[in-house]
């Protein structure tokens, strides 16, 4: 038997978990939806009603309402489709394709999205009832009534904002790119078998995979701050989180060519084979450990939502940017009295260099600096734009140009 505080546990993770939430509201939203259907439908069992409203209540706020209007929208289409239908054929095998191939068809004009079939059920249904204009305003109304349901409950009940879900992705991210540029480090002290040189590459490789796995925490992070009225910096947060994992997703990239750098390094030294000499050796696992830290640190700076906690992540980045830096002069120094002792490996020497340049580079606090600004540029001219061909369309209705 658990404790209450075990369970009080399991319910956290559970309010934490984007899939668990969904179900409880979306049940919730359903079962209520029912019961008022009940009372305004004519129907004995309006099971419209919670149908639309499972599939209204959605994560966020701004899905919910966009896929509201589009599910009503599918269903109201469908029933005014099997409505023209009805009044010249009856339902036979040879109608019932006809109008399948009709809402879809339609539905794909309407750009109903993930609810094109929508239509054509919506047809089929109100086509193979006997009350058929009864029964098409009612399956209408109970449309209505789910997606009503379901939009004031995510604006009564407001939806979580999954920023720290997100957060968490893009830490685990850069920390499992850390761990890997230290087992790279660790393998140069000694001879690296090829087999060993390309695991880390096939595990940089994963690590690449990964960023859509981040990329889908951190879009259903966008939604929940997009039209969410507990937040007041939605456009800001957004931006912040999205340039910062653009940033990890280049690094990522460069970490594989790294790792493949490696692996064709020790296929030229051949087994049993060292990298690089014990002094170079012990350079670049220094570079690879504050390449690392800085990576963690960068991805905390970027999650952190407290101003004093986001001021200590940026002198932590600073900080091991800095140690960087000082190892990949020391590397380059080192690997240049090397190339001139045996030039066959200049190649991969400098492509080394030149790809730990490219993440100090994307790291860099001032180059982060311009490309968050840059970004909110555009996002404000974006907002300017949709703003002012508002008002010239309220202008227009007004008949003032």
């Amino acid at each position: 038997m658990p404790t209450p505080a075990e369970a009080a546990a399991v319910l956290r993770r559970l309010l934490r978990d984007p899939a668990a939430v969904l179900t409880l509201r979306a049940t919730a939203a359903a079962t209520l939806s029912y019961a008022v259907a009940l009372q305004l439908s004519a129907e004995p069992a309006p099971l419209t009603a919670p149908l639309t409203a499972l599939l209204v209540v959605q994560v966020t706020l701004y899905s919910t309402l966009t896929t509201g209007i589009r599910r009503v929208n599918s269903v109201v289409v469908g029933v005014l489709i099997a409505i023209g239908f009805s009044s010249v054929m009856g339902l036979s095998w040879w109608s019932l394709g006809l109008i399948i191939l009709a809402s879809l068809t339609v539905g794909q004009f309407i750009r109903v999205g993930e609810f094109v079939n929508e239509v054509a059920i919506s047809a089929m249904l109100v086509l193979g009832v006997t009350r058929l204009a009864t029964q098409a305003w009612d399956r209408v109304v109970e449309t209505l009534i789910g997606a009503v349901v379901g939009l004031l409950f995510n604006l009564v009940f407001a939806p979580p904002v999954w920023v720290d879900s997100a957060g968490e992705s893009i830490e685990g991210l850069a920390r499992r790119a850390r761990h890997l540029l230290l087992d790279i480090a660790d393998q140069l002290g000694g001879p690296v078998p090829v087999e060993r040189a390309a695991e880390h590459l096939h595990e940089a490789r994963r690590l690449d995979q990964a960023i859509a796995e981040v990329d889908a925490a951190l879009r259903q992070a966008e939604d929940s701050l997009r039209l969410n009225p507990r937040i007041s910096e939605g456009l800001l947060s957004r931006t912040v989180l999205r340039t910062g994992l653009d940033t990890l997703e280049i690094c990522v990239v460069v970490i594989r060519v790294i790792a493949r750098s490696l692996t064709d390094l020790a296929k030229r030294r051949g087994p049993g084979g060292r990298l690089f000499d014990p002094d170079v050796s012990a350079a670049l696992e220094d570079l690879l450990d504050h390449l690392g830290g800085a990576l963690v640190s960068f991805a905390v700076l970027v999650t952190t939502q407290v101003a004093q906690n986001a001021e200590e992540a940026e002198r932590r980045l600073a900080a091991e940017l800095t140690a960087a830096w000082h190892s990949r002069e020391r590397v380059a120094q080192l690997l240049l009295l090397r190339v001139q002792e045996h030039p066959e490996a200049w190649q991969l020497h400098g492509s080394l260099l030149a790809e730990v340049d490219r993440i100090l580079d994307e790291l860099d606090l001032d180059h982060r600096s311009r490309r968050l600004m840059e970004e909110l540029d555009k996002a404000s001219v974006g907002q300017r734009e949709r703003f002012t061909g508002l008002g010239r369309l309220r202008r227009l209705a007004r008949g003032d140009d």
